[in-house]
């Protein structure tokens, strides 16, 4: 009889646990009487909490963080009969609060998961669901939708401020800009997630049309046409039992994410909540004044691309579990190093060799067998065979680069899921180390000019010294490497384009840093070698003030590197950008060449940057720097778009700002050159075609 009442009890407990599907209707006007542990009916983990007057805080200002919130219990999603799934509906009422008002801080999600811990979840552009390991695959199970502040372009996202429908991926598969409509014939109204202002969404789930329909809208009644339809049977995604409930995080950016209420129901439509019974918010103090000025918001997104760090792109699939050669590989160059020498030379690829990690891969130290030379081994991995012939006759090309300012590609090696890439070892790393938070030795002016023109000189060969036009993509102060003399030279280059090998041809992907990526980009996707102009530019700056391009920890006037330069060039201050940590020994006019350098190859419209060539000559001292800069942020400000096409840039031109005089400037315009005038194309055919900078000087040798 024990033993009888004992099984009860545990199919008791077990059948109380597994909500009936049937009947199941979740009402939560606020969230009143739950504990930060999510009582009984909620479960919480993260940094997400309930707060004293009843909101669900998913996540707070802090950076790189992911906040949980789903109902305990699990509940049927598939039909125990025909394994269908099963319909369902959900409204909520959210509240986006970023810490910088026209930056996001990443966004928030509803989901239904397998789990309700979501294990080995990360912040940022995963917004707390998936990793970079498991992103994509089948046996994920999960099903989103996400409501994004930030453009991500490593999966593919259509601004920093949309909605989209998730499946095993954060790669969206349907996605619109965030909106809503009020009436049937109305036009559809923009509806921006990061105002703080309390957003109700609808998402709902028809089993029998096998369609998923999201709506969104600032008010509780609830909109008449949806703002994304997307057409799928989640039979297949879904198991017996999920867990639903909400994500998010933050990444280098943050936001406060709030859920004030929630309704959800299977088989039936969830009520629509009214927001002014919802508990109320509180008025947030802007703790940062001002508007941030003369920065594309696809470029701020990319910050979390980098801050991710370790994210692994996969570059050739795995094959069989043999090291066969095939003949086409036979010739190919440069020297195929046998795996075994690999192996051995990194003894076994051993994390105490780890002297880097990439946007492809680890980077290994080590010495080659019966040898003295030391090399730097990267080590790529691939899912797809797409590609693979043209990947490694790419680096046949590659291997064939010779520049005292590129980091040599010594040989490479194919194994199984692997691809070896085997350079020239650097001694003294990269160069971001020596400038940024703790660097491992302050560079003198004297290095840091010439790592700069080093690095200009080895560009220019990529655009126009070899055979063919090599774009770099990803230049950055991590990609700099330093040989034993403190040379810079650059690394990684041509890897972007290698990787597009084993991509869908279709697609577009955007490839490079958050602070470096040009704003033409995140339109058109293609890169141009001004698109490399402007990633130097922000590289100069950089190297002169040891920051970089974007700095989350700097005052909000100081957050975007480029227009803290601007604003200080435009009052006459330009020296107190300067590196502190230099204590004032630098040369004057060298600082400002290449701070003024620096600002014209950032400007966001491609005509107004010099070419490589030029910007080698301005540094070598051969032609002098125009004496009137252009705003960076003409293009912000400018009616015709990045083209120009109402003269708006050419505006920006007329009223552009040259260095105030000073003791040194005054120097500098006594000097005399040969060729003074540089020519910036105007955007309209109607407006003048150049505008000549007067009063430049040559720098003296």
């Amino acid at each position: 009889m024990a033993q009888r009442l004992v099984l009860l009890c545990v199919l008791i407990l077990f059948l109380s646990n597994q909500v009936n599907s049937d009947d199941l209707e979740l009402n939560y006007y606020g969230f009143h009487g739950l504990n930060s542990s999510g009582s009984t009916n909620l479960t919480l983990n993260g940094v997400a909490e309930i707060e004293s007057n009843g909101m669900l805080k998913l996540t707070n200002d802090t950076l790189r963080v992911l906040g949980h919130a789903f109902y305990s219990s699990p509940i049927r999603f598939r039909n125990s009969t025909n394994g269908k799934a099963v319909s369902f509906s959900t409204a909520f009422a959210f509240s986006i609060h970023p810490e910088y008002p026209k930056l996001g801080g990443h966004g928030l999600a509803f989901v239904i998961s397998p789990s309700k811990e979501l294990p080995g979840s990360l912040p940022s552009q995963y917004l707390g669901i998936l990793n970079s390991t498991v992103v994509g695959n089948f046996s994920n199970h999960i099903f989103a939708v996400e409501f994004d502040t930030v453009q991500d372009f490593e999966f593919g996202d259509i601004n920093d401020n949309h909605v989209g429908i998730d499946i095993n991926s954060l790669v969206s598969n349907a996605s619109t800009a965030a909106g809503y409509y009020e009436g049937s014939n109305s036009s559809k109204k923009e509806l921006n997630l990061k105002s703080g202002d309390v957003i109700q969404a609808w998402i709902r789930y028809d089993a029998d049309k096998n369609q998923v329909t999201v709506k969104l809208s600032p008010s509780s009644v609830q909109p008449m046409t949806s703002i994304l339809t997307f057409d799928v049977d989640l039979s297949p995604i879904f198991q017996d039992y999920m867990y639903v409930g909400f994500s998010s995080s933050t990444g280098l950016l943050a936001s406060s994410h709030y859920v004030l209420g929630w309704t959800f129901k299977m088989n039936g439509d969830a009520k629509s909540l009214y927001l002014d019974t919802l508990p109320k918010f509180p008025k947030f103090k802007k703790k940062h004044k001002g508007v941030i000025v003369g920065v594309s918001i696809g470029a701020a997104v990319l910050m979390f691309v980098l801050a991710s760090g370790l994210l692994g792109f996969y570059i050739v699939r795995k094959i069989k579990n043999r090291d066969v050669i095939e003949a086409w590989e036979l010739d190919i160059g440069p020297h195929r190093f046998p795996y075994k020498d690999l192996k051995k030379a990194t003894r076994h690829f051993r994390d105490k060799e780890v002297i880097g990690f990439g946007g492809f891969g680890k980077v290994y130290k080590g010495t080659l067998p019966n040898s003295d030379t030391q090399v730097a081994v990267k080590r790529i991995s691939h899912e797809s065979r797409q590609g693979l012939q043209e990947f490694v006759s790419e680096i046949a090309s590659i291997g064939r680069l010779r520049h005292r300012n590129l980091v040599q590609l010594l040989g490479w090696c194919r194994r199984r899921g692997d691809l070896l890439l085997v350079y020239d070892f650097m001694p003294n790393g990269s160069l971001d180390k020596y400038l940024f938070e703790n660097p491992r030795a302050i560079l003198s002016w004297e290095e840091r000019f010439k790592i700069v023109k080093g690095v200009a000189s080895g560009l220019l060969y990529l655009h126009e010294g070899w055979e063919q036009t090599v774009i770099h993509r990803d230049i950055k102060a991590g990609n700099v490497l330093l040989d034993a003399e403190m040379n810079g030279r650059l690394g990684d280059f041509g890897l972007a384009k290698l990787y597009e090998h084993g991509s869908n041809p279709t697609t577009t992907r955007v490839v490079g840093t958050l602070g470096y990526l040009a704003p033409e980009l995140t339109r058109t996707g293609k890169p141009t070698p001004s698109s490399d102009v402007f990633a130097l530019g922000a590289l100069l700056l950089e190297v002169v003030c040891g920051r970089r391009p974007i700095e989350p920890k700097a005052l909000p006037e100081e957050l975007i590197l480029v227009d803290w330069v601007w604003d200080k060039w435009r009052a006459g201050a330009i020296l107190d950008v300067v590196d502190p940590r230099l204590g004032g020994e630098f040369d004057e006019f060298e600082v400002v060449v290449v701070l003024k350098l620096g600002l014209m190859c950032s400007n966001n419209v491609p005509k107004a940057r010099p070419t490589m060539r030029q910007v080698v000559r301005y540094l070598e001292g051969e032609v002098a720097l125009p004496e009137a800069v252009a705003s960076p942020g003409a293009y912000e400000r400018s009616k015709g778009g990045v083209d120009g096409s109402t003269g708006g840039e050419f505006e920006d031109y007329v009223n552009s700002y040259s260095y105030p005089t000073s003791s040194y400037f005054e120097k500098a315009s006594t000097w005399s050159c040969d060729d003074g005038d540089v020519d910036f194309e105007a955007g309209s055919s109607s407006s003048p075609t150049s505008v000549s900078g007067k009063g430049g000087a040559s720098y003296p040798r």
